[in-house]
């Protein structure tokens, strides 16, 4: 889930708990605070209103909180840890601090009006009032700023998981999101004024849960998965661990309200809270993750073929037999005054060389790779400049530039244009050009088509392929390159763009 995400899912919340709380408020629905607040009143003999004196104030409580959670934890905070605009969202932090103290202080003069008989001076009950409001506005800011500092701290472990795959930094992440659970809750029972036993209770519970699950996902479920146990044997389990830890928890809580009933209470809620939510939510984030880890895991395997199938494909075209006889024959040449020949063989030992050297490295320069094609290009020249009908056309830009390109990734397209495209009885014709733009380069191969005779034994020999250098092209330039490849039945043509470092 991204932060986005997680941001609408905040939003639609928080709306939707303050819309159900205005509408229960409206309602009269929430009959125990206003009791109390009505009892107060009459014990001092004075006159209570529920809209003036319980709906207002609360509708106004209520409004500055859910205005203070949207703009703290969704533009504050978030600000402050990406430390942007940090004095302006200072003030606006103050801005609320002073607001919210105001009309909480301005409420508590309405709603705890039977305060002020209590003094002798009533600016003593005013001031008792205004110091409560703003102490309570103090930690309305200091609770949802600590929901929204978790919230970070739990993405930046999210974040980061990818980057280690130590185990207690993935229980830390875990940790962390059940906590943040734990501490959203806490802030809706503390905003509804709900007793102090019901956060023990709340916190009781969703400790051990976190416990729970933890235990669950690196302990029990990949114990059961190896034992090829089936999924009823970890419920029963969760069944009795659940039941162990009931006891002392009732025995806490007790301790804490000093109420027996409290025992009963955490034992009734705590009890369908693991077998309903921990069970399942245990399971499934275990399974998705194993899903996920065998995933990793067979995509490792595929790149692993990947690079095996590259280094093979690489590896076809090093011919490191021919370099020595080649020294040799060009020797040869030179004491019998062949200069065609001479010059022939130095060019495709300077060939070799290449492949034998650079062909090597993941990455040369272009201009090493441009060098190489007019090689292969004038060695071709040679053998058919004696033809007349034959035309070959080259526009090869200088490269004076520093772009680095993978060897031997153009050549397969010339190969096959001298292949396919030459004929010495017919007419033919081949056009290549090369030009870069800033970091693109620009690739065209245009030849005629001549097809081979049965009996050629080229006819049945592919060289480097076509398919070869689009394997090569996939796995080094994915995303990077555009190929298209046109043929008729007298022409093929091959347009390459490549995005170069």
């Amino acid at each position: 889930m991204n932060s986005k995400d997680l941001q609408r899912i905040e939003f639609w919340i928080s709306t939707c708990l303050y819309i159900l709380i205005i509408i229960l408020l409206i309602s009269g629905a929430d009959n125990g605070e206003h009791n109390s607040n009505q009892y107060r009143f009459q014990a001092q003999q004075l006159k209570f209103s529920y809209v003036t004196n319980y709906l207002v104030p609360e509708i106004f409580r209520f409004s500055i909180l859910y205005l203070s959670f949207l703009a703290i934890n969704f533009c504050i905070i978030p600000a402050f840890i990406k430390k942007q605009n940090v004095v302006t969202n200072s003030f606006l932090l103050l801005g609320l601090f002073l607001f919210g103290g105001l009309v909480f202080s301005i409420g508590k003069t309405y709603s705890e009006a039977y305060i002020l008989v209590q003094y002798d001076e009533l600016q003593d009950g005013y001031n008792r009032l205004f110091f409560n409001g703003f102490i309570y506005s103090i930690w309305s800011i200091v609770i949802i700023s600590a929901y929204g500092i978790i919230k970070a701290f739990v993405a930046y472990l999210n974040e980061n998981k990818d980057k280690s795959t130590d185990r207690n930094t993935q229980i830390k992440l875990d940790v962390g999101f059940g906590l943040a659970f734990w501490f959203v809750g806490l802030l809706l029972w503390i905003s509804t004024r709900s007793g102090i036993e019901v956060s023990i209770c709340w916190t009781l519970v969703i400790f051990s849960t976190i416990g729970i699950v933890i235990y669950s996902i690196y302990k029990l479920l990949p114990e059961n998965y190896e034992d090829g146990k089936p999924f009823k044997v970890y419920f029963w389990q969760v069944f009795f661990i659940s039941i162990l830890l009931a006891v002392p928890l009732g025995l806490i809580s007790t301790l804490f309200i000093w109420r027996a009933e409290m025992f009963f209470v955490v034992f009734l809620f705590y009890m369908p809270t693991q077998l309903i939510i921990s069970v399942p939510l245990s399971w499934y984030i275990y399974k998705r993750r194993l899903a996920n880890r065998t995933e990793i895991t067979n995509l490792k395997t595929k790149l692993g073929k990947s690079d095996a199938s590259l280094s093979f494909l690489q590896s076809q075209i090093n011919p490191h037999f021919l370099f020595n006889a080649l020294n040799t024959l060009f020797g040869t040449a030179l004491q019998e005054n062949a200069e065609r020949t001479g010059e022939g063989i130095q060019k495709l030992g300077d060939m070799m060389r290449f492949m034998l050297h650079e062909n090597m490295q993941d990455k040369i320069s272009l201009t090493r790779e441009v060098e190489y094609l007019n090689n292969y290009i004038d060695l071709q020249k040679l053998r058919t400049s004696r033809s007349a009908d034959i035309k070959i056309e080259t526009q090869i830009d200088e490269q004076l530039n520093n772009l680095q390109i993978t060897p031997m990734l153009l050549i397969p397209f010339i190969e096959n244009a001298f292949k396919h495209g030459i004929s010495l009885q017919q007419p033919s014709h081949i056009k290549i050009t090369l030009q870069t733009k800033e970091n693109t380069l620009y690739f065209d191969v245009h030849n005629s088509i001549h097809l081979k005779a049965d009996n050629d034994p080229e006819k049945l020999k592919s060289g480097i392929g076509l398919e070869n250098v689009k394997q090569r092209l996939f796995h080094l330039y994915h995303g990077k390159h555009e190929l298209i490849i046109r043929e008729s039945a007298k022409e093929f043509f091959v347009h390459l763009t490549l995005q170069l470092d």
